[in-house]
């Protein structure tokens, strides 16, 4: 668990301190996070439901998706965790107005500890924009099993993020591309410190430990009981997966 959550913290230091820079190198993710927050705007329960959607966001970050999701949904009660300070710092200030009028709590902790602290079938809704890539897969896995467990018989999982092509040559063209837009773009504002940080965030991604191809992540929704896994929006890495959990599971 320990090597997880170290693995897990991968904007400790430059990346964190600018990450609002992300949306020159990949403006995809701000994207993403919009249809997220759609979704869960848009979604209703199949059940009988008096009272607040809760919903619980896994790596929050500075806020972006978290400020989209109290945005389209009102009455919302949103719990956002991330296990870096500072993003959460970050996210503090960006979310000011949604502290404030107590929809929003923000909790520093790693995804897979804050899920186990949560009871079963306690969460209408878990989503997250851009953070389960990072993950090492068995941790991913882990993270998986439990958004199942503390999902209401009904409440859906909502993951805006980065699944890799299965194409595996398309793929790596794809991600040639990536980093000769990261060069273009941080030649171009002479920031050769956050070029070298992304590039090395980058081979992270690709790695074989964090690489969360497609095909392979709806197996894993699959075996951890979810059904109704829809791919709503793809647009080379970038998608939207949304996961049911059946109304009579195991999990109940």
């Amino acid at each position: 668990m320990k090597n997880a959550i170290r693995d897990e913290r991968l904007f400790s230091g430059l990346i964190g301190a600018e990450y609002d820079l992300l949306r020159l190198i990949c403006p995809a993710a701000a994207e993403i996070s919009l249809k997220v927050a759609d979704y869960v705007g848009g979604w209703r329960p199949a059940y009988p439901h008096d009272g607040p959607i809760t919903a619980y966001e896994i790596g929050c970050g500075t806020g972006i998706t978290s400020h989209a999701l109290l945005s389209a949904r009102p009455g919302l009660q949103l719990l956002a965790i991330d296990s870096e300070p500072v993003m959460l710092d970050q996210a503090r200030a960006n979310l000011a107005e949604w502290l404030e009028q107590d929809r929003l709590r923000l909790e520093e902790i790693d995804a897979l500890s804050g899920l186990k602290a949560l009871p079963a079938a306690s969460q209408d809704v878990v989503a997250s924009g851009y953070a389960i890539h990072n993950f090492l897969e068995p941790y991913r896995r882990e993270v998986i099993g439990e958004i199942a467990r503390v999902l209401k018989p009904g409440g859906v999982f909502v993951n805006g993020d980065r699944y890799a092509l299965d194409d595996t040559q398309a793929h790596t063209c794809a991600t040639q591309d990536e980093v000769r837009h990261y060069f273009k773009t941080f030649c171009e504002l002479g920031r050769m410190d956050l070029l070298e940080s992304w590039i090395v965030h980058l081979f992270s991604d690709e790695s074989e430990d964090h690489i969360m191809r497609l095909q392979p992540a709806i197996a894993t929704l699959e075996t951890a009981g979810f059904a109704a896994i829809e791919v709503n929006y793809r647009s080379g890495v970038n998608t939207l997966l949304t996961a049911h959990k059946p109304r009579l599971t195991s999990f109940q």
